[in-house]
C-alpha cells in the first residue's frame, strides 16, 4: 500500500471516528489542521507522511471527551497504523505526535520532541486562534453550558494540570488561560506570522465583547 492510499484511508477512518463529534472538535478541525500542517511543512525539512498522520490523527479521540483519558486516542491510532502495515518507527513517531500535542495547561514541560510534532502542534494551535478560535471557544463553553463572561471570575494563570482539565471558568477566561498564550509559543516561522495576524484578531475581538458587555457601543 503506497503512502497516499494509508493517508486516503486514514481520512476515511477520520470522519467516521469522528461523525457525532462535538463541533469543535469534528472532521473539519481536523481537515483544517491537516491543510496547516502541509502548508507550514513546504518550508520545513520534515516527513510529509509522518504529518499527513500525525495530523489526521492528532484529536481520533480527545482526552476531553473520554472523562480525561489520554490513552484512548494514541491506542485507537496505533491500532489503526499497525492494521495497515505502517512501519513501526512511523508509528511510533504519530503516536508521540498525538501525546505530546496539546496545550494542557500547569506550564507541563514537553518530553517528547521532532520538527514533524512542531508541524502540527502549530497548526492545530493556529486552529484555536483568530475568527475560528473563538468560533471554537464559545461552542466548546456552550457544549459545557459554561457562562460567556463573569467579572467576579478572574482569569487563573497558574493552573496545575489537574485544575486546566476540571475548570468551569467562563468562557473569556479561556482566552487568557490559553488562545492568548499560543502566539508565543509557535514553533515555526510560518505558524509565527500566521498567529500573529490572528492573534491580532482577538485582542480587537476582546475590546469590542467589553464594550457591548459594559454597554459602550
Amino acid at each position: 500500500m503506497t503512502q497516499q492510499e494509508i493517508i486516503n484511508k486514514t481520512i476515511v477512518f477520520v470522519k467516521q471516528s469522528l461523525a457525532n463529534a462535538e463541533g469543535g472538535h469534528d472532521w473539519f478541525h481536523i481537515e483544517r489542521v491537516y491543510n496547516n500542517s502541509l502548508l507550514i511543512a513546504r518550508s520545513e525539512p520534515v516527513d510529509i507522511f509522518v504529518v499527513s498522520l500525525g495530523a489526521l490523527l492528532h484529536d481520533i479521540a480527545d482526552s476531553k471527551f473520554h472523562n480525561g483519558d489520554e490513552s484512548v486516542g494514541p491506542q485507537m491510532a496505533r491500532e489503526f497504523l499497525f492494521k495497515h502495515d505502517v512501519d513501526s518507527a512511523v508509528i511510533e513517531h504519530v503516536v508521540n505526535i498525538i501525546k505530546h500535542i496539546s496545550f494542557k495547561g500547569g506550564n507541563e514541560e514537553q518530553k517528547f520532541s521532532s520538527p514533524e510534532l512542531e508541524v502540527v502542534q502549530d497548526a492545530d494551535r493556529l486552529d484555536a486562534l483568530g475568527a475560528i478560535g473563538i468560533a471554537r471557544c464559545f461552542n466548546y463553553g456552550g457544549f459545557k453550558n459554561r457562562p460567556l463572561f463573569d467579572p467576579a471570575v478572574k482569569p487563573n494563570l497558574n493552573m496545575t494540570k489537574e485544575e486546566y482539565k476540571a475548570s468551569k471558568a467562563p468562557t473569556i477566561n479561556h482566552f487568557y488561560e490559553k488562545l492568548l498564550l499560543l502566539k508565543d509559543r509557535m514553533n515555526t516561522p510560518t505558524g509565527k506570522r500566521i498567529a500573529q495576524k490572528r492573534h491580532a484578531f482577538m485582542e480587537l475581538y476582546l475590546d469590542q465583547f467589553y464594550a457591548e458587555w459594559d454597554g459602550k457601543k
